[in-house]
């Protein structure tokens, strides 16, 4: 077999707050005749390749065992045609076509907008954190930066950029308990206790009158 089906559970423990994975509620109702998109990955090298998302229509279940049919035409894949005879399970499903209640805690990671400085995603680590009052309604008004970047860097916008909230979650989740904070504060790592503190005395004047 020249392809394979890829694990969204391996995907969602990886990226959890970017990946999305449908609920069992969702997938209890699943039914022949209905369409669940998976996603499928090939064995042989393509360029910016990364696996191919196609839908197939449910022909059979039997509790977690699904057959079904391919109702797209693979693009990268040859050895897949389209009609051809699909086994998988709920492993395997990355989208249905029905509306999950619970994918809306993913629209909170994925609308908001952070600033990130282009060190915390080579290093994948963060270790400062300011809220300044958010621009628009899908700013945060959070700053993110790894604490390494040079103070040349920082006064570049080109060593910066605007990611979903989920991206850096992924990183690190414990600011969870405090991304709601309103502005103005700030907070750095505590490396001693791994923590995030709060920066009681961040000089914010110097900061606004900058």
């Amino acid at each position: 077999m020249a392809w394979s089906l890829d694990s969204v559970y391996d995907r969602n423990k990886e990226s959890p707050y970017t990946f999305y994975v449908p609920s069992k509620a969702v997938i209890d109702l699943l039914a022949v005749g209905d369409m669940v998109k998976l996603i499928f990955l090939s064995d042989e090298e393509h360029e910016e390749y990364c696996g191919e998302r196609m839908w197939v229509e449910i022909t059979q279940r039997e509790g977690d065992a699904f057959v079904g049919t391919l109702a797209n035409k693979p693009v990268y894949i040859s050895s897949l045609q389209y009609g051809q005879e699909i086994r998988f399970t709920p492993e395997h499903i990355c989208d249905t076509m029905y509306d999950d209640p619970e994918s809306k805690a993913w629209d909170f990671y994925f609308d908001r907008k952070v600033v990130v400085s282009n060190d915390v995603l080579e290093r994948r680590e963060f270790n400062f954190m300011m809220r300044d009052e958010p621009e628009n309604e899908q700013d945060t008004g959070w700053t993110i930066f790894s604490g390494y970047e040079d103070d040349g860097d920082n006064e570049n916008s080109d060593n910066f950029q605007v990611i979903s909230i989920g991206v850096i979650l992924n990183i690190d989740d414990s600011i969870i308990s405090f991304i709601h904070e309103e502005p103005l504060c700030a907070y750095e790592r505590d490396f001693e206790k791994g923590i995030f503190v709060k920066v009681d005395d961040y000089d914010w004047e110097s900061y606004l009158n900058g």
